[in-house]
């Protein structure tokens, strides 16, 4: 993070801690014991944020903020102030409070669009109380992309050996070889060459890119989906800024020999690319919405009701998340603005 230093002024970042039953809450507040080296707000209900301190035993000086410097002295903590919809207990969901959630992901998402705030770190939402509130609600990601209103958006998470992005995401395994078309890996491939350029500042991205099939299909001894898809589309980009390898068999392609020169690795399913990188660095990894016009980051763990007020928690994932959206908040900023 070398330019943190001549980066200070920019806007701060925006933090929802979703679901406030959860550790959402927690993790902000554990966090905030110790000075910040990354400006930050985050969007909830500062009643809130102070209860929870008090029932974990942790020090806390509220800020209410609505613009200009942050504070980022140990045991402050700057909070846009939006109001929770009724009483929360740690542990306990209460689905008046699922309105509050969304509320909290507008202004985050305003803010990001207007430029008072550079990126949005998402801390981890209950789908199933949002939706008993009768809101449609499948995930964050596809809110995002609803409400910044792009037609696709690709799915990336990232540890500090790899990145891995998911050419088709939440699907059964019968259905991925459907998934996977000449229209939709295009326009992955779009998605995550222009963001590795624009938002992690890789001039020339290099890729390695999986098959679907067990050894990369074995020359369509084990399927075509390599000769009849991947590589056609993959030749696509031949002329493109970016240098894809592939279609390479997933057992080997995450290997040291393949990943020490990768910027990242494009997976055709979820369980093929994510459960490599979860191994390598499950709790400090890092959720990445990209083709979206904003940098949002998020956590790799659920809200653990259990843990919620308890103190035992921890903040790994969500200081990774936190470093990873400042990054690319600065690659994304031109010399000009620097």
């Amino acid at each position: 993070m070398s330019n943190r230093i001549k980066l200070e002024h920019m806007a701060p970042l925006a933090i929802t801690p979703g679901e406030p039953s959860g550790i959402g809450p927690d993790l902000l507040i554990q966090l905030a014991q110790n000075e910040q080296a990354v400006p930050f707000v985050v969007i909830a209900d500062p009643e809130l944020m102070a209860s929870r301190a008090e029932a974990l035993g942790l020090p806390l000086l509220v800020h209410e903020w609505g613009s200009g410097p942050v504070a980022r002295a140990a045991g402050e903590l700057n909070v846009f102030p939006t109001k929770l919809g009724d009483a929360c207990i740690a542990g306990a969901l209460n689905v008046r409070n699922a309105a509050y959630v969304i509320k909290c992901l507008d202004i985050a998402i305003e803010g990001c669009l207007s430029g008072l705030f550079s990126a949005h770190v998402t801390g981890p939402v209950h789908k199933g109380v949002i939706s008993d509130s009768g809101m449609q609600f499948s995930g964050h990601t596809e809110y995002l992309q609803e409400q910044c209103g792009v037609d696709k958006v690709v799915m990336m998470l990232a540890s500090t050996k790899m990145r891995v992005a998911l050419a088709s995401t939440h699907l059964p395994l019968s259905q991925v070889p459907a998934a996977i078309t000449h229209e939709s890996l295009r326009r992955v491939l779009q998605i995550l060459i222009a963001d590795l350029q624009g938002k992690f500042g890789v001039v020339r991205p290099r890729i390695l890119v999986a098959g679907l099939n067990p050894h990369a299909g074995e020359g369509g001894h084990m399927g075509r989906e390599e000769i009849d898809i991947i590589e056609p589309v993959m030749q696509e980009f031949v002329t493109a800024e970016a240098e894809l390898i592939g279609p390479l068999p997933a057992d080997t392609l995450f290997t040291p020999k393949y990943l020490k020169d990768a910027d990242a690795v494009l997976a055709m399913y979820h369980d093929q690319g994510l459960p490599v990188l979860k191994y390598d660095g499950f709790g400090e990894s890092v959720n990445i919405t990209l083709g979206l016009p904003m940098i949002r980051t998020s956590v790799d763990h659920g809200t653990a009701l259990d843990l919620a007020g308890t103190g035992r928690a921890n903040i790994g994932s969500l200081q990774a998340a936190i470093n990873v959206a400042y990054d690319m908040a600065c690659a994304r900023r031109s010399p000009a603005q620097a």
